[in-house]
Protein backbone atom coordinates (compact mmCIF):
# COMPACT_ATOMS: atom_id res chain seq x y z
CA UNK A 1 0.00 0.00 0.00
CA UNK A 2 1.35 3.42 -0.94
CA UNK A 3 1.88 6.26 1.49
CA UNK A 4 -0.20 9.31 0.52
CA UNK A 5 0.46 12.92 1.41
CA UNK A 6 -2.95 14.62 1.43
CA UNK A 7 -1.88 18.23 1.86
CA UNK A 8 0.67 19.84 -0.45
CA UNK A 9 0.86 23.20 -2.17
CA UNK A 10 2.67 23.74 -5.47
CA UNK A 11 2.81 26.76 -7.74
CA UNK A 12 4.93 28.51 -10.32
CA UNK A 13 4.21 31.83 -8.63
CA UNK A 14 4.39 31.11 -4.88
CA UNK A 15 5.89 28.40 -2.66
CA UNK A 16 7.63 25.77 -4.83
CA UNK A 17 7.11 24.07 -8.22
CA UNK A 18 5.97 20.47 -8.35
CA UNK A 19 9.48 19.19 -9.06
CA UNK A 20 10.56 20.24 -5.56
CA UNK A 21 7.69 18.26 -4.08
CA UNK A 22 8.56 15.23 -6.21
CA UNK A 23 12.09 15.32 -4.80
CA UNK A 24 10.73 15.10 -1.25
CA UNK A 25 8.23 12.42 -2.18
CA UNK A 26 10.84 10.21 -3.80
CA UNK A 27 13.32 10.75 -0.99
CA UNK A 28 10.77 9.64 1.61
CA UNK A 29 8.93 6.96 -0.42
CA UNK A 30 5.65 8.85 -0.78
CA UNK A 31 3.64 7.28 -3.59
CA UNK A 32 0.95 9.93 -4.17
CA UNK A 33 0.11 13.44 -3.07
CA UNK A 34 -3.03 15.55 -3.00
CA UNK A 35 -2.35 19.00 -4.39
CA UNK A 36 -4.33 21.58 -2.43
CA UNK A 37 -4.99 24.89 -4.14
CA UNK A 38 -3.94 28.00 -2.23
CA UNK A 39 -6.72 30.17 -0.85
CA UNK A 40 -7.50 33.09 -3.14
CA UNK A 41 -6.04 31.39 -6.24
CA UNK A 42 -8.81 30.45 -8.66
CA UNK A 43 -6.61 29.52 -11.62
CA UNK A 44 -6.23 25.76 -11.21
CA UNK A 45 -4.39 25.19 -14.49
CA UNK A 46 -1.04 24.33 -12.92
CA UNK A 47 -2.48 21.74 -10.50
CA UNK A 48 -4.42 20.01 -13.27
CA UNK A 49 -1.36 20.09 -15.51
CA UNK A 50 0.77 18.46 -12.79
CA UNK A 51 -1.72 15.60 -12.56
CA UNK A 52 -1.58 15.10 -16.33
CA UNK A 53 2.22 15.27 -16.49
CA UNK A 54 2.71 12.72 -13.70
CA UNK A 55 -0.11 10.15 -13.99
CA UNK A 56 -0.95 8.35 -10.76
CA UNK A 57 1.13 10.68 -8.59
CA UNK A 58 -1.16 13.64 -7.93
CA UNK A 59 -4.80 14.35 -7.12
CA UNK A 60 -5.67 18.05 -7.59
CA UNK A 61 -8.08 19.72 -5.16
CA UNK A 62 -9.29 22.91 -6.81
CA UNK A 63 -10.63 26.23 -5.61
CA UNK A 64 -13.58 28.13 -7.10
CA UNK A 65 -14.89 31.61 -6.36
CA UNK A 66 -18.17 30.79 -4.62
CA UNK A 67 -19.27 34.43 -4.87
CA UNK A 68 -19.63 34.05 -8.63
CA UNK A 69 -23.01 32.91 -9.96
CA UNK A 70 -21.28 30.43 -12.30
CA UNK A 71 -19.27 28.74 -9.53
CA UNK A 72 -21.07 25.41 -9.90
CA UNK A 73 -20.63 25.37 -13.67
CA UNK A 74 -16.94 26.15 -13.17
CA UNK A 75 -16.62 23.27 -10.72
CA UNK A 76 -18.24 20.87 -13.18
CA UNK A 77 -15.76 21.91 -15.87
CA UNK A 78 -12.86 21.41 -13.46
CA UNK A 79 -14.06 17.90 -12.66
CA UNK A 80 -14.17 17.12 -16.38
CA UNK A 81 -10.58 18.42 -16.55
CA UNK A 82 -9.42 16.06 -13.80
CA UNK A 83 -10.17 17.66 -10.40
CA UNK A 84 -10.23 15.16 -7.53
CA UNK A 85 -11.75 17.46 -4.91
CA UNK A 86 -12.72 21.01 -4.07
CA UNK A 87 -11.46 23.22 -1.27
CA UNK A 88 -14.04 25.10 0.76
CA UNK A 89 -14.26 26.85 4.12
CA UNK A 90 -16.90 26.02 6.75
CA UNK A 91 -18.33 29.46 5.98
CA UNK A 92 -18.34 29.05 2.17
CA UNK A 93 -21.71 30.05 0.73
CA UNK A 94 -23.00 30.58 -2.79
CA UNK A 95 -24.54 33.71 -4.20
CA UNK A 96 -28.20 33.65 -5.14
CA UNK A 97 -31.16 32.02 -3.44
CA UNK A 98 -29.46 28.70 -2.65
CA UNK A 99 -26.55 29.55 -0.38
CA UNK A 100 -25.53 25.90 -0.17
CA UNK A 101 -25.44 25.44 -3.94
CA UNK A 102 -21.68 24.83 -4.05
CA UNK A 103 -21.94 22.14 -1.35
CA UNK A 104 -24.89 20.61 -3.19
CA UNK A 105 -22.91 20.63 -6.44
CA UNK A 106 -19.95 18.87 -4.81
CA UNK A 107 -22.31 16.23 -3.45
CA UNK A 108 -23.91 15.69 -6.86
CA UNK A 109 -20.46 15.33 -8.43
CA UNK A 110 -19.35 12.95 -5.63
CA UNK A 111 -16.43 15.31 -5.14
CA UNK A 112 -14.76 15.26 -1.71
CA UNK A 113 -14.37 18.58 0.09
CA UNK A 114 -11.09 19.53 1.75
CA UNK A 115 -12.12 22.10 4.34
CA UNK A 116 -9.92 24.84 5.80
CA UNK A 117 -11.09 26.83 8.80
CA UNK A 118 -10.47 28.07 12.31
CA UNK A 119 -11.44 26.22 15.45
CA UNK A 120 -14.37 28.56 15.91
CA UNK A 121 -15.60 28.03 12.33
CA UNK A 122 -15.43 24.24 12.61
CA UNK A 123 -17.08 24.36 16.04
CA UNK A 124 -20.00 26.43 14.79
CA UNK A 125 -23.35 24.65 14.64
CA UNK A 126 -23.90 25.89 11.08
CA UNK A 127 -21.01 23.77 9.86
CA UNK A 128 -22.25 20.71 11.72
CA UNK A 129 -25.60 21.18 9.97
CA UNK A 130 -23.86 21.18 6.57
CA UNK A 131 -21.96 17.98 7.38
CA UNK A 132 -25.21 16.41 8.54
CA UNK A 133 -27.22 17.56 5.54
CA UNK A 134 -24.78 16.17 2.97
CA UNK A 135 -24.21 12.74 4.48
CA UNK A 136 -23.01 11.24 1.18
CA UNK A 137 -20.36 13.96 0.72
CA UNK A 138 -16.89 13.22 2.15
CA UNK A 139 -15.78 16.32 4.07
CA UNK A 140 -12.16 16.35 5.21
CA UNK A 141 -11.28 18.70 8.08
CA UNK A 142 -7.84 20.16 7.41
CA UNK A 143 -5.09 20.85 9.94
CA UNK A 144 -6.75 18.91 12.77
CA UNK A 145 -9.57 21.43 12.77
CA UNK A 146 -7.20 24.28 13.57
CA UNK A 147 -6.64 23.14 17.15
CA UNK A 148 -2.89 23.42 16.74
CA UNK A 149 -3.26 27.19 16.48
CA UNK A 150 -4.55 27.34 20.06
CA UNK A 151 -1.68 28.61 22.17
CA UNK A 152 -3.65 29.66 25.24
CA UNK A 153 -5.49 27.88 28.01
CA UNK A 154 -8.59 29.97 27.46
CA UNK A 155 -11.67 28.00 28.49
CA UNK A 156 -13.71 29.15 25.49
CA UNK A 157 -10.99 28.07 23.06
CA UNK A 158 -10.72 24.66 24.66
CA UNK A 159 -14.50 24.24 24.57
CA UNK A 160 -14.51 25.10 20.87
CA UNK A 161 -11.76 22.53 20.27
CA UNK A 162 -13.84 19.86 21.96
CA UNK A 163 -16.77 20.72 19.69
CA UNK A 164 -14.50 20.22 16.67
CA UNK A 165 -13.93 16.63 17.75
CA UNK A 166 -17.69 16.02 17.92
CA UNK A 167 -17.75 16.34 14.11
CA UNK A 168 -16.42 12.79 14.11
CA UNK A 169 -19.95 11.63 14.95
CA UNK A 170 -20.76 12.17 11.27
CA UNK A 171 -19.45 9.19 9.31
CA UNK A 172 -18.85 11.31 6.19
CA UNK A 173 -16.41 13.53 8.10
CA UNK A 174 -12.66 12.86 8.05
CA UNK A 175 -9.67 14.65 9.53
CA UNK A 176 -6.17 15.45 8.30
CA UNK A 177 -3.29 15.31 10.74
CA UNK A 178 -0.17 17.18 9.73
CA UNK A 179 3.32 17.09 11.22
CA UNK A 180 3.60 17.37 14.98
CA UNK A 181 5.48 20.64 14.49
CA UNK A 182 2.16 22.29 13.68
CA UNK A 183 0.55 21.34 16.98
CA UNK A 184 3.52 21.28 19.37
CA UNK A 185 6.26 23.71 20.27
CA UNK A 186 9.89 22.95 19.45
CA UNK A 187 12.15 22.25 22.40
CA UNK A 188 15.07 24.63 22.81
CA UNK A 189 17.55 23.11 22.34
CA UNK A 190 16.10 20.25 20.27
CA UNK A 191 16.75 16.89 21.90
CA UNK A 192 16.30 13.29 20.85
CA UNK A 193 14.14 11.29 20.62
CA UNK A 194 11.41 13.84 21.46
CA UNK A 195 12.20 17.27 19.92
CA UNK A 196 9.13 19.01 21.37
CA UNK A 197 8.39 20.85 24.58
CA UNK A 198 6.67 18.73 27.25
CA UNK A 199 3.05 19.03 28.36
CA UNK A 200 1.63 19.57 24.87
CA UNK A 201 -2.14 19.21 24.49
CA UNK A 202 -2.99 15.64 23.40
CA UNK A 203 -4.64 16.70 20.14
CA UNK A 204 -3.44 13.74 18.08
CA UNK A 205 -4.65 11.27 20.67
CA UNK A 206 -8.01 13.06 20.81
CA UNK A 207 -8.34 12.90 17.03
CA UNK A 208 -7.55 9.18 16.91
CA UNK A 209 -10.06 8.45 19.66
CA UNK A 210 -12.76 10.56 18.00
CA UNK A 211 -12.36 9.66 14.33
CA UNK A 212 -10.80 6.23 14.60
CA UNK A 213 -8.11 4.78 12.37
CA UNK A 214 -10.37 4.56 9.30
CA UNK A 215 -11.07 8.30 9.00
CA UNK A 216 -7.68 9.89 9.58
CA UNK A 217 -5.24 10.99 6.86
CA UNK A 218 -1.76 12.48 6.93
CA UNK A 219 -0.73 15.64 5.13
CA UNK A 220 2.69 17.24 5.27
CA UNK A 221 1.58 20.83 4.60
CA UNK A 222 4.47 21.16 2.16
CA UNK A 223 6.26 23.51 1.74
CA UNK A 224 5.37 25.42 4.96
CA UNK A 225 6.46 22.27 6.83
CA UNK A 226 10.02 22.97 5.68
CA UNK A 227 10.12 25.93 8.08
CA UNK A 228 8.93 23.69 10.92
CA UNK A 229 10.24 20.16 11.50
CA UNK A 230 10.91 19.30 7.85
CA UNK A 231 9.13 16.98 5.40
CA UNK A 232 10.61 13.65 6.47
CA UNK A 233 10.20 14.35 10.18
CA UNK A 234 6.59 15.39 9.64
CA UNK A 235 5.84 11.86 8.44
CA UNK A 236 8.26 9.94 10.65
CA UNK A 237 7.32 11.53 13.96
CA UNK A 238 3.59 11.45 13.25
CA UNK A 239 3.74 7.74 12.35
CA UNK A 240 5.77 7.05 15.48
CA UNK A 241 3.22 8.87 17.65
CA UNK A 242 0.28 7.04 16.09
CA UNK A 243 2.02 3.71 16.67
CA UNK A 244 2.51 4.70 20.31
CA UNK A 245 -1.21 5.52 20.51
CA UNK A 246 -2.08 2.05 19.24
CA UNK A 247 -2.68 2.45 15.51
CA UNK A 248 -1.56 -0.60 13.58
CA UNK A 249 0.68 0.17 10.57
CA UNK A 250 -0.09 3.92 10.49
CA UNK A 251 1.52 4.76 7.15
CA UNK A 252 -0.42 2.00 5.38
CA UNK A 253 -3.69 2.88 7.12
CA UNK A 254 -3.39 6.61 6.44
CA UNK A 255 -2.59 5.93 2.80
CA UNK A 256 -5.53 3.57 2.33
CA UNK A 257 -7.94 6.15 3.77
CA UNK A 258 -6.68 8.85 1.40
CA UNK A 259 -6.80 6.59 -1.65
CA UNK A 260 -10.40 5.71 -0.86
CA UNK A 261 -11.71 9.22 -0.21
CA UNK A 262 -9.94 11.00 -3.07
CA UNK A 263 -10.37 8.05 -5.46
CA UNK A 264 -6.70 8.11 -6.39
CA UNK A 265 -5.75 5.57 -9.04
CA UNK A 266 -2.08 4.64 -8.74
Amino acid sequence: MVTVDTHCHVSQLWYEPVESLLFQMERHSIGCAVLIQMMGEYDNTYLLDCARRFPGRFAPVVLVDTDRPDACDTLRRLVDAGASGVRLRPTSRSSGNDQLAIWRCAAELRLPVSCLGTVQEFANEDFAEIVNQFRELPIVVEHLGGVGALRTRDENDRAAAERVFTLAHFTNCYVKVTGLGEIRRRAQPVTRPDPFQPDAPPWLARALTAWGADRIMWGSDYPPVSSREGYGNALRWTVRELEYLGMSEPATTLGANALRVFAIVT
